[in-house]
């Protein structure tokens, strides 16, 4: 059986809490007892497939994340706290500058419940496909709208998936696409895509197909205040089923 490569996790926890309506950012907020940002990172701490984590934060939380996320519960996996970037791209950008070798599982930190069986299909999807994406089926009906607001187009949904993390890349790969999408960007005049996940840069930049690995509909990632009244709800059932 082939040895395995070493994964690094890159848990981004640079954004801020506008749409939460806070004045820290929501990654920091209190989820039943503890930031939401230690779900992510004790999944990754437990789990035999995470060999080491980089811990993406704001400039003004540098300290704040060493002191009273990583050192205050004891993340030995994190090995480096390093500073994001004004976008979520520019941040993984940084982070995956700092890995050499291996698979890299890119993860929003405002995803708490993010489980050892994601992890497991996302390792298992990325030594077989070099580039995977978490997803699960919508469960709505989507349509498209023009400019004026009035419906356009209704996609098929047997063919849409609502895209979650972790997404994970054999590290030299998603390298290439970040270094061409920084040479487009430095390009006069260049027109590129608003870059919303790490599957986007790789599908554009390098014309790289994504596997899309079943995600779970529990992994959502909070955002505004509803979302944190959703998430008690499943910490609550969690707890019961232990």
């Amino acid at each position: 059986m082939e040895q395995k490569k070493r994964c690094t996790a890159i848990c981004l926890s640079a954004g801020s809490g506008k749409r939460m309506g806070t004045s820290i950012a929501k990654q920091y907020l209190d989820l039943n007892g503890k930031p939401i940002i230690c779900y992510a990172l004790e999944t990754f701490e437990k789990s035999p497939l995470i060999d080491d984590v980089i811990f993406v934060v704001g400039e003004d939380s540098l300290d704040f994340a060493r002191k009273e996320i990583v050192e205050k519960y004891g993340y030995r996996k994190v090995k480096q706290i390093i500073k994001g970037g004004t976008e979520r791209y520019l941040s993984v950008r940084n982070a995956i500058r700092t890995i050499q070798d291996g698979y890299v599982f890119i993860h929003d930190g405002a995803r708490p419940f993010v489980t050892e069986k994601i992890l497991q299909n996302v390792y298992e999807g990325v030594i077989k496909y070099d580039a995977v994406c978490v997803g699960v089926p919508v469960k709505d009906t989507i349509r498209i709208v023009d400019e004026e607001g009035f419906s356009k187009e209704t996609p098929d949904r047997a063919h849409l998936y609502s895209v979650q993390t972790p997404q994970a890349f054999a590290i030299a790969l998603i390298k290439e696409a970040y270094e061409k999408l920084d040479e487009l960007m430095e390009m006069p005049d260049a027109q590129y895509p608003a870059i919303t996940d790490d599957a986007m840069v790789v599908e554009t930049m390098l014309g790289r197909k994504v596997k899309m690995i079943p995600g779970a509909y529990e992994n959502i990632k909070i955002t505004t205040p509803e979302d944190m009244e959703v998430a008690k709800v499943f910490l609550n059932r969690i707890k019961s089923e232990i």
